[in-house]
């Protein structure tokens, strides 16, 4: 059974007939982004240009109801490709600027982009986000001349991003990720992706269009399913991603109950494909890979452990009914130890998001305050992480990073045997 078709606009029916069919897609989700997307649009517009000028190609903007002018900024930006030392692209660049429909959020706006593949009969696509600062033309041919020329059906971006940026990703989504589907996709929640028109098709088969996945957890669904339907897969350096970094621990609960939620729901569905896989495997990685400065992470450790000190006192009957037994113990010394002393160390680490993970499999509590309980025990790793690697570059942070994934490696089978023994 297949997922009903998503309904286009008329205007957007039209232009789509008109078209006929493409060889490239590139989509820009965009919400009241007027004060960056003239950039994206010229970048992706300038890639195409250059790199795919023999193509027939197609920008698509979904946008989810702005009101700041951000479909009038899409429309308005065009690049002067002389300035640029582009000859004249031979196909014209199709701009599509639509409305989407369904639940606001990232996932509907990607919903709309794949059925515009899917009706185009795109043979490469790419999303980027509306927001980007850093992208630049190289980006579009690094996320489709992969699946245009090399026959990979899925792209992922590789960042280069300071040591404490993107902490959910380096200390849980990442070596989970890797342990449980043996691919080591570095930025597996990186936002901006290449795919075939064949993986678009499946995407939008599933049934998660209405679901908190596609609001929140788009970008791990896109990267997990694409493993787990055995699509090729492989990344591209894209440099730096220059972003509006945050201090891990703002605003930080309801990201990480929506990333888990979204990481937890997966691995349910996917067990069948993940229960058997042991190790993992280098993925490859494409473009020409440079050292680039990053924007400083600003990282506040005495408020990190002293969260997770509070959990400790505050919710250590909850933590006891969501982690083994064993797990809790290792925690209970770090309740006053020196301040530089204070580690939760990887093998303990790995053990504790396997406890989660199976708490959350088994339903032992609401899962919503399952997720909210595990935040303080994620600031505790966290600081960890930054006790760990303070006088290290970011390249060099990379290696405990590295540890960290080779210990979820090697207690995934503490993993697969609680995953299957019941509630205990």
């Amino acid at each position: 059974m297949t997922a009903a078709a998503t309904p286009l606009t008329p205007e957007t029916e039209a232009k789509v007939q008109e078209i006929g069919e493409t060889d490239v897609l590139v989509g820009i989700p965009s919400y009241n982004n007027t004060d960056t997307i003239g950039h994206v649009v010229r970048a992706v517009s300038a890639g195409l240009a250059k790199y795919f000028a023999r193509s027939r190609v197609v920008l698509v903007n979904s946008d989810g109801g702005s009101s700041d002018g951000t479909p009038e900024a899409v429309s308005r930006a065009v690049v002067d490709l002389g300035t640029l030392l582009i000859s004249e692209q031979q196909s014209p660049l199709h701009k599509i600027i639509t409305p989407y429909h369904g639940i606001p959020g990232k996932g509907s706006a990607f919903r709309t982009i794949f059925e515009i593949a899917r009706r185009l009969k795109a043979k490469a696509c790419a999303v980027v986000d509306s927001d980007l600062r850093s992208i630049t033309p190289e980006w579009i041919e690094l996320l489709a001349r992969p699946v245009l020329e090399e026959g990979y059906d899925y792209v992922a971006p590789y960042y280069l991003r300071h040591k404490y940026d993107g902490t959910i990703t380096n200390s849980i989504v990442y070596p989970l990720t890797r342990a449980l589907y043996g691919q080591r996709i570095r930025q597996p929640i990186g936002g901006d992706f290449g795919f075939s028109g064949r993986l678009a098709e499946h995407y939008l088969e599933k049934h998660v269009w209405e679901s908190d996945v596609a609001r929140f957890g788009i970008d791990i669904w896109m990267t997990t399913e694409a493993i787990a339907n055995g699509a090729r897969v492989c990344q591209s350096f894209l440099g730096a991603k220059i972003h509006n970094p945050k201090d891990p621990t703002a605003d930080l609960s309801a990201m990480l109950v929506q990333v888990m939620g979204a990481v937890f729901a997966l691995m349910e569905e996917h067990q069948p494909v993940w229960g058997g896989v042991k190790g993992s495997n280098p993925v490859k990685l494409f473009g020409f890979q440079y050292d680039v400065g990053v924007e400083p992470v600003n990282v506040n450790v005495d408020r990190m452990i002293s969260s997770f000190r509070q959990g400790l006192a505050d919710l250590e009957p909850i933590w006891r009914e969501m982690l083994a037994p064993g797990t809790v113990e290792g925690l209970l010394p770090l309740k006053d130890c020196p301040l530089q002393a204070f580690r939760i160390p990887d093998g303990l680490w790995a053990r504790l998001v396997y406890d989660v993970a199976v708490s959350y499999h088994h339903r032992v509590m609401p899962r919503e305050h399952l997720l909210k309980a595990f935040t303080p025990l994620y600031l505790g790793r966290t600081a960890t992480f930054v006790l760990e690697t303070q006088g290290l570059t970011s390249s060099e942070a990379e290696g405990r990073i590295e540890s960290l994934c080779q210990a979820f490696e090697d207690r995934k089978p503490y993993l697969v045997e609680r995953w299957g023994a019941g509630r205990e």
